[in-house]
Parts: structure tokens; C-alpha cells; sequence
């Protein structure tokens, strides 16, 4: 079946065409209809296109009459577009999906969001689900993502603890950290915030960044991409659905999830108060959660689903002792987008991490 889908999928995307986005940051493209079009489904998302052609080749195969139009933004920028227009009460999408899952709690509890009044929400766990308004999608685990054959001889380090003591050892991994720009990435930042709230070792984390000059990045892939070709040795905190996904072609990089603990993030979606195809929407929706969506999920795109449970991760790791902390979609997340705890933790990471020239 996935096999199948893949080759669908690399069909329908000889009919995609670029569009002109409104912003540089964005890349808009369109996936006609492959029958007489009846209507237009518009995705507004941060995720790599690469890992939404499957599903979007699914949902077109279901759905023939309906073309797609994915605008891929980053974090930061998708989320003031998608707030301009919920407060102009105007349309952008008719349906969100993004890794910044603190910023879209904040939409949704701002009346951004309609309700998508479908059975198969019954199906989540309730940290992956929101006011039947927000629905987590993905099970993506934050990863230490490393060089093999700069851990050739002892191994790449397995816990934060042992990230911290190699971060001591005088100009081991001097230069050769590699994470996210906190600043410029959401995912990143609420990565971050969540460590320093569930880990004892989250000062000593910091001050190893700062001692041994990490290198910051607005993205996975640029992380990964350090670490692939030995600039980096280890990458932090990196969402393991990419680096899962890119290790299993690229035989220079490992991915390692944190045994003391590792952050599980649900990339999550919801359906715009002025979205034009709310039908449509709700369609990909549960196309996403259903055992066919969950085939490509959990296969293919290493995505993973909440409904596929921390057995699928630890079988594709390998790592069977790793306990697993899913980020819940809730109002707590509303803590690190607080004006005033954000500036004092940004402060926090600039003085640690790129602490001022003597």
C-alpha cells in the first residue's frame, strides 16, 4: 500500500505548479485537480513539502475533484500571517498545520478556529486534541542527531548527562554543536522552554552550548546537513521525523533519543474561522488519522501519528528504555509565549550561549 502511494504520489506531483508567494519566506505550490475541479483545498503549513506530497497524493486520490494549494512558511512567519488574518477576520487557508504548537493554542483560544466536529477526534489521547478545535497529527520525538564516525570508538553520547560531560572534555565538540536559533524557529523555541522546565540539566546544558560555540540554525534540515557532512558532530533537539527519515538514506548520521527523557511533539492542525473549504479541510484531516493516513504517516514520512503510540518510535529507534514526554496541547503552552518570561528566557540563552566577547 505505501509503495502504492509513493508512486502515486510522484505522479500527482508532475502536476504541481509553483505560485507566487506573497512573502519571501513562503514557497507556495499547487496540485491541480486530477478531475473536472469542483472546488480548492488552500494548506497553510510549516512542514517540509517533501513530507506532505504523500498524504497530499491520497487525499487527491480520494478527492479527484479537488486541487491543493500548500503554502510552506516558516514558524514565525506563518504565525503572524495566520493572526493578521484571524484579527482582519480575513482568509489565508482553509486549514493551518504547524510544529509551533504554543502559537497555534494561542490562535485557537482566540476564537481562530471553528470547530471540527468529527468522530475520529474520539480516537486521540487528550494531550493530542484541543477544545475539539486543535488536533495533534504527528508523534515526532526530539532527537540528538550525530556524525558516526566521530563516535566511531566510544559511541555518541545517550543522555544529556553525557552530552554535558563530553561538552567538558576540553575541545571534543568545540565548534561541532549544532542547534536551533531559538529566536527564529518556533519549534525550536518551545523545545527549549520545555527542556528548561523538565530537566535538572538544563543550566549546565546551556553553558556547554555557550563554552563549546553551538552553532544556531533556523531549521531541522540545516542541522542535520552540518552534521552529515562532519562540521557538526552532534545536533540537539532536532525533530527526529526528519532526521529518522533522512538517516535511513544517508548512512553518515545517527539519531539517538535522549534516555533520560525525550520531548514528543504532535504537529498540530486546525480549521480557520474563515476557511472557504471547511469540508475539505476536515477531510485531509481525518484522511491524516485514518489507517490509511496513519499507513503513510508512520511509514514513508516517519511523521509517526498519536494513534500509533510510543511502540512505533522505539521499534524504529531501536531504543526500548527511552521515556517518552508528549508535549500536550493545552494552555499551559501559553506560559512560553508570556511577553515577559519570553525576553527573560531569551536572555537567559543569549547570555549562556552566546555570551559576550571579554
Amino acid at each position: 500500500m505505501i509503495r502504492h502511494l509513493a508512486i502515486l504520489a510522484s505522479v500527482i506531483v508532475l502536476t504541481a505548479v509553483p505560485a507566487k508567494a506573497a512573502n519571501a519566506s513562503e514557497t507556495i505550490t499547487r496540485f491541480e485537480a486530477q478531475a473536472g475541479q469542483s472546488s480548492e483545498l488552500v494548506i497553510a503549513s510549516v512542514t517540509d513539502l517533501a513530507f506532505m506530497r504523500p498524504l497530499i497524493a491520497a487525499f487527491q486520490r480520494t478527492n479527484p475533484g479537488v486541487s491543493v494549494s500548500y503554502i510552506e512558511d516558516t514558524s514565525n512567519s506563518l504565525d503572524a500571517n495566520v493572526s493578521r488574518a484571524c484579527a482582519d477576520r480575513s482568509f489565508l487557508a482553509d486549514l493551518v498545520i504547524s510544529s509551533s504548537i504554543a502559537q497555534q493554542v494561542r490562535l485557537v483560544n482566540g476564537g481562530c478556529a471553528r470547530e471540527i466536529g468529527s468522530p475520529v477526534l474520539s480516537n486521540l489521547p487528550d494531550w493530542a486534541q484541543w477544545r475539539g478545535e486543535l488536533v495533534g497529527l504527528t508523534y515526532e520525538p526530539a532527537v540528538m542527531v550525530y556524525n558516526k564516525a566521530a563516535f566511531s570508538e566510544n559511541g555518541p553520547p545517550r543522555s544529556r548527562f553525557d552530552l554535558i560531560d563530553l561538552m567538558r572534555q576540553s575541545g571534543v565538540l568545540n565548534g561541532r554543536i549544532a542547534t536551533y536559533d531559538i529566536e527564529d524557529s518556533g519549534v525550536g523555541y518551545l523545545f527549549a522552554f520545555q527542556d528548561s522546565t523538565e530537566a535538572s540539566t538544563w543550566g549546565r546544558l546551556i553553558e556547554g552550548f555557550g563554552r563549546n560555540n553551538v552553532a544556531t540554525f533556523c531549521c531541522s534540515s540545516e542541522v542535520i546537513d552540518r552534521v552529515a557532512d562532519g562540521r557538526a558532530h552532534i545536533g540537539y533537539n532536532v525533530l527526529g521525523s526528519y532526521a529518522l527519515s533522512r538517516a535511513e538514506n544517508d548512512p553518515r548520521i545517527g539519531v539517538t533519543l535522549p534516555n533520560d527523557y525525550t520531548l514528543v511533539l504532535a504537529r498540530a492542525g486546525y480549521i480557520p474561522r474563515e476557511a472557504r473549504n471547511a469540508l475539505a479541510a476536515r477531510a485531509f484531516l481525518e484522511l491524516a488519522l485514518s489507517p490509511q493516513g496513519r499507513a503513510i504517516l508512520d511509514g514513508e514520512t516517519r511523521l509517526l501519528t498519536p494513534l500509533s503510540g510510543p511502540d512505533t518510535l522505539a521499534r524504529l529507534s531501536g531504543d526500548e528504555e527511552t521515556a517518552f514526554r508528549p508535549i500536550p496541547l493545552s494552555p499551559a503552552l501559553l506560559v512560553s509565549l508570556d511577553r515577559a518570561k519570553r525576553a527573560r528566557f531569551l536572555s537567559q540563552w543569549r547570555n549562556s550561549v552566546t555570551p559576550p566577547l571579554p
